[in-house]
């Protein structure tokens, strides 16, 4: 069984990177904080880039032991936990302490710290399933937004969420993950312990729904906000 190890024991780190310039500009600013150790003497590899150097660093250190983190600065993140969602992603407690999550929009820190059972980011789509549960805002289907809505906030007490604009970038960071760990859904697809998580909207990404006539996703929306 492998054994966890806390971040203060790895002393030597090595960097490797992918030749994208996002890859190569993380390495440069990591280096210069953290030192550059050979991968063959480190005591943990990280590997900068997008899949296919996660794959190849995997198996060139698979029989040494060392340990591999991936941080995605490539062109395709799957094993870094990149997933899609229609409806919302949602952060979750894992334990039965509160969740401590720092929020930023756009590069910039909103909210230092909410103590919550956790928070999700809602599409107009998806505003009307879980979001409306925990007293989020209905979203018409075409209007340009983003739901950000806390589930059972205990601090800030009055802080309900907020609306943000569709091109909006949302960063969520765990404060104490070790001691409060959070999952992060996308609509059905979970990964466990996430330290932060990158949320946006893909707007090159089109979808085709048909609905039966007098049924469309347009009228169940409004519907909803007359309690139909």
């Amino acid at each position: 069984m492998p054994k966890s190890r806390p971040a203060h024991s790895y002393k030597r780190i090595a960097f490797v990177a992918s030749d994208v310039p996002a890859a190569q500009r993380a390495r440069r600013h990591l280096v210069q904080r953290y030192g550059d150790a050979r991968p063959e003497t480190a005591d943990v590899v990280v590997a900068l880039g997008g899949d296919g150097l996660m794959l190849a660093t995997l198996q060139r250190f698979m029989n040494s032991g060392k340990p591999i983190y991936g941080m995605h600065r490539g062109t395709v993140g799957f094993l870094m936990h990149r997933h899609r969602a229609i409806n919302e992603v949602s952060l979750f407690r894992q334990s039965y302490q509160a969740a401590r999550l720092r929020i930023s929009v756009d590069g910039k820190e909103r909210l230092a710290e909410l103590v919550a059972d956790g928070i999700m980011l809602a599409t107009p789509a998806g505003s009307t399933a879980y979001n409306l549960s925990v007293q989020g805002p209905i979203i018409p289907i075409g209007a340009p937004l983003l739901a950000l809505t806390p589930i059972s906030p205990f601090r800030p007490r009055r802080w309900h969420g907020a609306l943000l604009p569709g091109r909006a970038r949302v960063s969520i960071e765990v404060l104490e993950p070790g001691k409060r760990p959070v999952a992060a859904v996308a609509d059905h697809d979970e990964v466990r312990s996430v330290r932060t998580v990158d949320i946006h909207m893909d707007h090159a990404t089109a979808m085709h729904m048909l609905f039966d006539p007098g049924h469309s996703l347009d009228e169940r929306i409004i519907g909803e906000q007359f309690g139909h």
